[in-house]
């Protein structure tokens, strides 16, 4: 392989982002923000971006976009004035690598404890256990009930998102991602396993879309349109409290095709997590499904390599790919495409610890 791999090209984002490479570091929940106000550091947070900046974009770990939204241990916000300057120090820090860089707004609904609210339930859109963990401060605990949200609950958290996106905007991002994914607040209203209800937000599949659309719509009214990203995990089965049933796959296409409203920044999709080969209802191929129906810009993520990464593109099927561990262990991985190198091995002992350590240790290429 040389220079002129997929990969390695540049791609116009918008007509203000020209993105270097098309290699994109995924979003990963590192949980270094211990700290009382879940504040990004610049010893941590921002040498940790910093030395990943020669990705083409950078999407931040998930970060609460309110103390409600909160679901794990020592993961960031971006809703206080604390926060937003500590994420000043990380976006400035990237920039001056010449990176780019995206946040990742993030409520995990029923996905969090009691233990993170003071005794009172997670909110979600149906009184439903998701019969999952969560990593309390004392470890990981079963989940519970949670309470359904009122109409008051959700127009707060649309407040809550909207918010969060001018905070970014504050703190010198590039633009947001709305993780609208993997089991968590966006994905438990889509789906009829966790949505249940039989208002304007329940039942049919553009009712259990309008609570996405309508934070959607809240966000680009405090930011540009085109510095927004969503992310979708189509086919999670047996992950994080959902399955995939018969609505499933026609709920996705419904949001995806509507998007095409929208002048996105991108798109960003996962591809199964696991095997559905056997799950009548599941889309096995989700790039595949989605680049006819997606006509901006789409992203695909989920265990890809150098050499798969390169396929994807050259097919045609996404126009940028998101990678995540390997940026762990490397922190110069777009080096090390270029120059075909070899792989450092991640330290999944790490991945949730709260020092530097497997965090910011990570040696480059000399």
């Amino acid at each position: 392989m040389t220079k002129k791999q997929a990969l390695l090209q540049p791609y116009q984002l918008n007509n203000d982002i020209t993105l270097k490479n098309r290699v994109v570091m995924a979003p990963m929940t590192r949980s270094r923000a211990d700290n009382p106000d879940k504040v990004p550091t610049e010893d941590l947070h921002a040498l940790y971006y910093a030395q990943r900046a020669s990705a083409g974009l950078i999407i931040s770990e998930g970060s609460q976009v309110s103390e409600q939204a909160v679901g794990y241990i020592h993961t960031p916000g971006i809703h206080t004035q604390k926060q937003v300057a500590g994420w000043k120090l990380v976006t400035k820090a990237v920039h001056d690598e010449g990176g780019k860089i995206f946040i990742q707004l993030w409520h995990v609904g029923r996905m969090s404890h009691p233990d993170f609210h003071n005794g009172n339930l997670p909110v979600a859109p149906s009184a439903i256990n998701p019969k999952s963990q969560s990593f309390t401060p004392t470890g990981f605990k079963d989940t519970v009930t949670p309470k359904a949200m009122t109409q008051a609950d959700i127009d707060h958290t649309i407040l809550d998102f909207k918010n969060a996106a001018k905070n970014a905007m504050d703190a010198g991002f590039d633009g947001v991602e709305i993780h609208s994914s993997n089991g968590y607040l966006f994905h438990q209203f889509f789906s009829t396993t966790s949505n249940i209800r039989t208002d304007n937000y329940g039942g049919s599949i553009e009712n259990r879309a309008r609570f996405f659309f309508e934070v959607l719509d809240a966000i680009k009214s405090v930011m540009p349109e085109n510095r927004v990203g969503v992310r979708f995990n189509p086919s999670a089965h047996n992950l994080f409290g959902v399955t995939v049933n018969e609505d499933t796959i026609p709920t996705f296409d419904y949001i995806i095709t509507k998007l095409n409203d929208y002048d996105l920044a991108y798109v960003h999709l996962s591809e199964p997590f696991n095997d559905v080969s056997d799950v009548p209802c599941a889309e096995t191929e989700i790039a595949k499904r989605y680049r006819p129906i997606y006509k901006g810009t789409l992203m695909i993520n989920t265990n890809f390599k150098q050499a798969s990464g390169n396929a994807v593109l050259e097919r045609g099927d996404a126009d940028l790919v998101a990678i995540g561990k390997p940026f762990i262990s490397n922190p110069d991985l777009v080096e090390r495409f270029e120059q075909n190198l070899e792989l450092a091995e991640w330290d999944a002992d790490t991945f949730y610890t709260t020092d530097k350590k497997g965090y910011t240790d990570y040696e480059k290429i000399t």
